[in-house]
């Protein structure tokens, strides 16, 4: 019950950013919004998609700290590429590797996956369940880092 609360107050505050009132001039809108993710929030629960891990709200904290982790890892890897493309010489080697995933379930693959992508030089191009097959600019410092990427998504998953 908590999950369908969560995803109908999510949705109502998600809402609320992008039109951004809520007055007695706009009370009617108000009240198709409310409607409108009761609806959603019915049609959901029927279908069976709000579950565990439909609506992670287990991650918590520990997707936080990830959060910014990744925001730093982000950066470094932009300052990274632009320093590859304004060299002179170019040094690229561009090349496509697998690397192993650790995680158990599907969120914590597409944490994993979309952080990959998110990394400036590198891009997923295939998902398994035992890994990912990932292009990327340089091998030189890539399996180092997406070691680290993939011990910290793990744990992001935790007991999922």
């Amino acid at each position: 019950m908590i999950r369908v609360v969560g995803l109908g107050m999510t949705m109502f505050a998600f809402w609320m950013i992008l039109s951004g009132s809520l007055t007695i001039e706009h009370s009617l809108l108000v009240w198709f919004a409310i409607g409108s993710c009761i609806f959603v929030v019915y049609i959901s629960k029927r279908m069976d998609f709000i579950d565990r891990e439909g609506v992670p709200l287990f991650l918590g904290g520990r997707f936080l700290g990830y959060f910014l982790w990744l925001l730093k890892e982000i950066f470094k890897s932009n300052v990274a590429v632009a320093k590859i493309i304004l060299s002179p010489s170019l040094p690229i080697n561009p090349n496509m590797t697998v690397f192993k995933s650790s995680q158990n379930t599907d969120l914590g693959r597409v944490i994993y996956a979309n952080s990959i992508t998110l990394t400036p030089g590198t891009i997923v191009t295939g998902v398994g369940v035992n890994g990912m097959q990932v292009h990327a600019l340089t091998l030189a410092d890539t399996q180092n880092e997406e070691d680290e990427m993939d011990k910290r998504a793990t744990l992001v998953e935790g007991a999922a």
